[in-house]
């Protein structure tokens, strides 16, 4: 009956039109109609987006899958050599000491007693066979960063003593050399005395003695540099040095470290010097 009403319906329509009319009998069903075909229409457009999408986000995943791996929770973490050493201290504090394993260090040790110590000791030396006693006792000892280490720990020590820097030379020296250090700082600034250093290169150093007393590891280190140092009065004279030379001076400093200690700092334990006019 319906179907019969909207036949006759369009028949009605067409005749009163002249057939040229689609809308005059049910406008505003007509246009229902087309809104809904075009409602349609745009849905299998966004349909087709979302399905495109879909692909790309699966494609996706699949690449970085391959690439990265699947993690299921169980995983080992990263292997860290360092883990288990004590966390690293500020640079002021760190200066001359034995460093955790490194590859450098692990060649080196390894290698044959001709070549292990090529650069800082002679072979079948007293101070390979040194070096040797110390490796035994603290594997990751590496001679060649100890040097470096020990440079670096020379001109700090030589500043901070110009400075009066209390503070850094307590953290590099040994109680017995610091409280030399401290008194001879006093008595200069209880005479209003100034000093002036400043280096202008270090030559060398190389280790001249290597021993393990107990468990405390000694090296001795020659240290050959130019440095400009001048001593002030407290009314701006120069009572000692000279601000315009440079001064040849050759140092020969003790450094020793505790090898069952977690604790990584080599301190300064003696001091010898010797200056000439350059």
């Amino acid at each position: 009956m319906l179907a019969q009403d909207l036949w006759n319906g369009a028949a009605t329509d067409l005749h009163n039109t002249g057939g040229t009319g689609r809308y005059a009998a049910y406008p505003a069903r007509d246009r229902a109609l087309t809104d809904g075909t075009v409602a349609e229409s745009m849905r299998d457009v966004f349909d087709i987006y979302t399905i495109i999408f879909l692909a790309l986000a699966v494609f996706i995943f699949l690449r970085l899958r391959s690439v990265l791996g699947q993690r299921t929770g169980r995983e080992r973490p990263p292997y860290d050599p360092y883990s288990a050493r004590e966390p690293a201290r500020p640079a002021g504090e760190n200066v001359v000491a034995l460093p955790n394993r490194t590859p450098e260090a692990t060649e080196q040790n390894a290698a044959e007693p001709a070549e292990r110590w090529k650069g800082i000791a002679p072979a079948g030396s007293t101070i390979a066979g040194g070096l040797d006693t110390i490796v035994a006792a603290a594997p990751d000892f590496d001679g060649k960063y100890f040097l470096t280490g020990a440079r670096a720990a020379y001109e700090m020590i030589v500043n901070a003593y110009a400075e009066g820097d209390r503070r850094t030379l307590k953290n590099l020296l040994s109680r017995e050399v610091y409280d030399g250090f401290e008194a001879a700082i006093s008595e200069r600034e209880k005479r209003g005395e100034t000093v002036e250093s400043r280096f202008v290169s270090i030559d060398n150093a190389e280790i001249t003695t290597a021993e393990l007393r107990g468990r405390n590891a000694q090296l001795t280190v020659r240290f050959q540099s130019k440095l400009v140092s001048v001593t002030r009065d407290q009314n701006g004279n120069v009572i000692d040095g000279n601000a315009e030379k440079v001064t040849d001076v050759t140092d020969v400093w003790t450094f020793a470290r505790d090898v069952s200690s977690r604790d990584p700092n080599w301190k300064l334990v003696a001091t010898e010097a010797e200056a000439t006019a350059g």
